[in-house]
């Protein structure tokens, strides 16, 4: 069963859900959101005459469809001025130990998600990050790589970013551990970005964005582009030093660079098991163990995140945003 789980729009929510400092994580933002979106549905849905400490069936505030469970049921929330009015950016996390091989699907299903939340046929951005890859300001080389086919990682590469190491709120687990992901290879990247060309060919996306490219793997990235990346997002450490090497070398090739607060591995399997688990922080989707306690009627099996997609739509004329939010995906197997 595929589970589809969604934040609804967070610029509309209660005020512990807006009211949060810029330098939050995505991690934090992510799992806070879905934990309150979740909170209002199952309120919602509670029958007046239940005891207040009794939850809900997960049936009475999500739906299903075919094969996907929508958690919480979710209903669009459209743009409310013209779509020229806004700036649109998508970012899609594709995640750790999930098959390179799945991401065109994912990809166009993130894309259409959106597209439908937010009522409208095209995103002006569209960023993707990929396992594995974290940007280390302090050491130019730190994702040079070279093997058969070019990339051969060193160990600055692949360690995560010291705040993504850090857990937060208890929504990380050990092994979930971004420093167990080996970055992609420059041919898997490609493989990927061929889909990412096709989006854009059919306008359904105008811009195209990598994440955590230093200049060693921006200079054997973009000769094997046909859709070149307009915007190179990277995660810095030290009050947003970024290298001038990298500064130079973007200029020259008209690659925007941005800063980002976000972790890698946004969604480890640990804290969504724990978020739709039956535990004190969880909603009861999931049923846990063999025996016969717990949750009367919670889905048994094994859960993985397969990716994340984060949404932003900024009215050009005001600079407001008007809606972000973000879609999860997951697989539930039999355990």
């Amino acid at each position: 069963m595929k589970l589809i789980l969604s934040t609804s729009n967070i610029m509309t929510g209660t005020p512990s859900l807006i009211r949060r400092p810029t330098f939050e994580k995505s991690n934090t933002e992510l799992t806070s959101s879905l934990r309150a979106n979740f909170a209002a549905h199952k309120s919602s849905s509670a029958p007046t005459t239940s005891p207040p400490t009794s939850k809900p069936s997960y049936q009475t505030w999500t739906t299903q469809q075919d094969s996907t469970l929508y958690i919480p049921t979710h209903t669009p929330s459209p743009l409310s001025e013209p779509r020229e009015a806004y700036d649109i950016t998508v970012k899609l996390f594709y995640l750790p130990n999930i098959p390179a091989s799945r991401r065109c699907v994912q990809t166009r299903e993130a894309i259409d998600l959106v597209l439908r939340e937010l009522g409208t046929t095209s995103v002006d951005l569209l960023i993707v990050s990929f396992p594995g890859l974290s940007f280390d300001a302090d050491d130019e080389d730190s994702d040079n790589d070279a093997d058969g086919d070019g990339d051969v990682v060193t160990p600055s590469d692949s360690a995560p970013n010291s705040e993504d190491a850090i857990p937060s709120s208890g929504d990380n687990n050990n092994e979930d551990s971004e420093a167990q992901t080996a970055p992609d290879s420059t041919t898997t990247i490609l493989t990927t970005w061929r889909t990412l060309e096709t989006l854009h060919d059919t306008s359904l996306v105008s811009k195209l964005g990598i994440s955590e490219f230093g200049c060693a793997r921006l200079e054997r990235f973009l000769p094997l582009t046909r859709v070149r990346p307009s915007v190179d997002q990277i995660n810095v450490r030290d009050c947003c030093v970024v290298p001038k090497p990298l500064i130079l070398y973007a200029k020259k090739e008209g690659v925007e660079l941005l800063t980002h607060n976000d972790c890698t591995n946004v969604l480890p399997r640990g804290t969504l098991r724990e978020i739709l688990g039956e535990g004190e922080k969880g909603v009861g989707v999931l049923k846990e163990g063999k025996g016969e306690g717990g949750v009367a009627d919670g889905l048994r099996g094994d859960v993985e995140p397969q990716w994340v997609v984060k949404y932003t739509a900024v009215v050009k004329d005001r600079g407001v945003v008007e809606s972000k939010g973000y879609f999860a995906a997951a697989e539930l197997r039999d355990a």
